[in-house]
């Protein structure tokens, strides 16, 4: 693959005094934040990389910058520290070494993508070589595995001296591990700007007095990029041509105004009858509804007086009588 050495020759071949932002050169040797043995990493996911048989066969057989770049390029798919299904929340399903760290919660098999980016840092990479890898062309992965390399290992102040050129980048990758999570290499620059977490393992953490000052240089870069709420006119496009202002000369010419409703006196006559024939109909509408409510209002207020209390008594001595006879009457069917 030649895209990382034509990035590497064009940035040898810049201005002298000058890197490839046009910033004042730099040392080419780049310093290392924090450990300086761990990269920063969480201890599970440092151990679960040193004992891969990845990492310790295929990646201990690369020597040379090249031939690591060669290697993400054909065999890093995402961006995850561990491997799709190696590892489960609730302790459910763990595979490889698994404990209560700060940062991740069940260990798992570690990915190719962390195995090459510890394999880069022992290598000790030069400035030159991560704007190789922050530039490339071929993969968005070997650009990913850059930006996580300049997270781990670079000082907090220099951060916004890295990422700021590519806020803007509209590069898709997915870095979900079984895909699922695309995002821009401009949103992904954001998350390590903004936050400490990805993917359940943790980033360095950045001073607070720096951390301020990138989210206030990110308000003002969205700021100053908002889209204007005015569309811009196309080059083709042409402007209509406006209406003459009314004269005492072009009013007769003038064509009549466009109304909503009509005002001639039959529409008018027409809606008049129309509200009067819906004012009718409800009126009715109350009257029938109002007659039936008196009906039954009468007809629970005859009830009610029907039972007197004379009626009452009557009624009752009435069936006490029946009663006796039908047991008379039972009386002598049985002495029979």
């Amino acid at each position: 693959m030649d895209g990382d050495r034509n990035n590497i020759q064009a940035a040898q071949a810049m201005m002298p005094g000058m890197d490839m932002l046009g910033a004042p050169k730099k040392p080419n040797t780049l310093p290392i934040w924090g450990n300086s043995t761990t990269m920063n990493l969480n201890p599970l996911i440092l151990t679960n990389i040193e004992t891969s048989p990845y990492f310790i066969g295929r990646l201990a057989e690369l020597k040379t910058y090249h031939e690591l770049v060669d290697e993400i390029y054909y065999k890093v798919k995402h961006l995850e520290p561990w491997e799709r299904g190696s590892r489960a929340s609730g302790g459910r399903r763990q595979t490889g070494m698994c404990g209560g760290v700060r940062g991740v919660g069940v260990g798992g098999i570690i990915s190719s993508a962390f195995c090459i980016l510890y394999k880069l840092f022992t290598t000790r990479l030069t400035r030159k070589q991560v704007y190789g890898l922050l530039n490339h062309s071929d993969s968005p992965f070997i650009r990913g595995i850059g930006f996580l390399y300049v997270r781990f290992t670079q000082p907090p102040p220099d951060f916004w001296d890295w990422f700021e050129p590519y806020i803007e980048d509209a590069e898709e990758i997915d870095v979900r591990a079984g895909g699922g999570q695309i995002m821009t290499i401009g949103e992904m620059v954001r998350l390590f700007l903004t936050r400490l977490d990805w993917f359940t393992s943790l980033f360095p953490r950045i001073p607070v007095p720096i951390q301020i000052a990138i989210d206030k240089k990110l308000a003002a870069l969205k700021h100053s990029t908002s889209t204007d709420p005015t569309p811009k006119k196309a080059p083709d496009e042409v402007e209509p041509e406006r209406a003459p202002v009314p004269t005492e000369r072009n009013r007769e010419e003038r064509p009549p105004r466009r109304r909503t409703r009509s005002r001639s006196p039959k529409r008018r006559s027409r809606s008049r009858e129309r509200d009067r024939e819906r004012g009718e109909s409800r009126r009715s509408r109350r009257s029938r509804s109002k007659s039936r409510e008196s009906r039954r209002h009468k007809k629970k207020e005859h009830r009610s007086k029907s039972r007197t209390p004379k009626k009452s008594r009557r009624s009752r001595s009435r069936s006490r009588t029946r009663y006796e006879k039908g047991t008379s009457s039972r009386q002598r069917y049985d002495h029979r």
